[in-house]
């Protein structure tokens, strides 16, 4: 099983290049919205205990959010790899990832940063919003998103640098040409680890 954390502001192509990866190499991507949104509609228990968080607006705990993460690791046992999008945001929930994946004998493979230039991914989104009119692109709000993203990713990176686990690619370039590079980081790490 091979994880990989991707990590990008919002915009950044995260969730274009994660899809590529499903497709192309059989991993399951596990997005901390969508796992919540799902949980929230399971009718579950630990989607009970979600729904009853979200309901008051509070923020969801990191326990539960491993919670969730384990229950889609055993619900997937036999796929080929995860990617990780969204989760960690911060050093203690990348802990807590180690200590989760380390008690199923795992750990975190590769950590690939998807590196843009804040400016214009702000006049992309600015321009998606023009011509798509997607709510969660409004510029204004879309400025204070990529503002948190910084300030709470900002410890992960000299975490993840510090294991050699973190690798940088332009997030800028061409859809393929980041495909490209993501699909090259993860044969060199196949190659290293054979």
């Amino acid at each position: 099983m091979f994880n990989l954390i991707l990590f990008g502001p919002p915009g950044a192509g995260k969730g274009t290049q994660a899809k590529k990866l499903v497709e192309e190499r059989g991993f399951v991507q596990l997005s901390t919205g969508d796992m919540l949104r799902a949980a929230r509609t399971s009718g579950s228990e630990l989607g009970k205990r979600v729904a009853a968080v979200m309901d008051s607006g509070a923020l969801v705990s990191d326990q539960i959010v491993i919670e969730l993460i384990d229950e889609q690791l055993t619900l997937h046992s036999a796929a080929a790899g995860f990617i990780f999008d969204g989760f960690p945001r911060t050093v203690p929930q990348a802990e807590a990832l180690d200590g989760l994946l380390a008690s199923r004998g795992h750990g975190v493979d590769l950590v690939i940063r998807l590196v843009v230039d804040d400016a214009s991914l702000i006049d992309r989104i600015t321009k998606r919003f023009e011509d798509q009119g997607r709510s969660d692109d409004n510029p204004v709000t879309f400025r204070t998103r990529l503002e948190a993203y910084n300030n709470q990713t900002a410890a992960l990176l000299p975490y993840y640098g510090a294991k050699d686990l973190l690798k940088e690619i332009d997030g800028m370039a061409a859809i393929n040409t980041v495909a490209a590079s993501i699909e090259a980081l993860l044969q060199q790490d196949v190659n290293q680890t054979a």
